[in-house]
């Protein structure tokens, strides 16, 4: 079993329950999935990037990462429906477990200048957000091999039904949150 997956079954789950004093198990707040996904608006003419935006993602997660696609046509942007602009990946289970124990302890002290996620980032059901300027904090990617520097997105999403819960839960599980 994941080591971040233990911690919650063993320490975090139990604390919740205590403190938001639930009257069932499944009340307390799990993690659900994790999305990373990454905008590449170069890619639409340059079918090489989003492959190595592909390989990136795919290394990174552990996971095979897609293409997605646009859904309408923005002349202004040279943009037609159905070309390819990102690369995304859902997580679930162990590898989103992996994924997240990573982040919160290898990739983030690695940003420059780090002090912190903000604890303001919910959308106001639980779900947190991350953006991150840059792929070379994780350890998978070779700073040698990378075209260009790309910035992600990462999608926290919580069975919490307030940000205060997931707030708590997510700090619970190690998660940096500036003070």
């Amino acid at each position: 079993m994941a080591r971040l997956k233990e911690m919650y079954v063993n320490e975090v789950a139990p604390a919740l329950m205590k403190k938001f004093q639930y009257k069932s198990s499944m009340q307390i707040p799990r993690l659900d999935k994790i999305v990373v996904s990454v905008g590449c608006g170069d890619c639409k003419d340059n079918a090489k990037a989003l492959d190595n935006v592909i390989k990136e993602i795919t290394a990174i997660t552990g996971q095979k990462a897609v293409a997605t696609t646009a859904r309408k046509s923005i002349a202004n942007f040279k943009l037609r429906e159905g070309m390819k602009v990102g690369v995304k990946v859902t997580l679930r289970q162990d590898r989103m477990w992996e994924f997240l124990d990573r982040l919160f302890n290898v990739s983030l002290p690695r940003v420059r200048d780090f002090r912190g996620i903000s604890p303001d980032a919910f959308d106001g059901r639980g779900n947190y957000s991350l953006g991150l300027k840059e792929q070379i904090i994780f350890p998978e990617i070779d700073y040698d091999k990378i075209e260009k520097l790309r910035g992600m997105n990462i999608a926290i999403c919580t069975t919490a039904r307030t940000d205060e819960e997931a707030r708590e839960f997510l700090r619970l599980m190690g998660a940096p949150f500036a003070s």
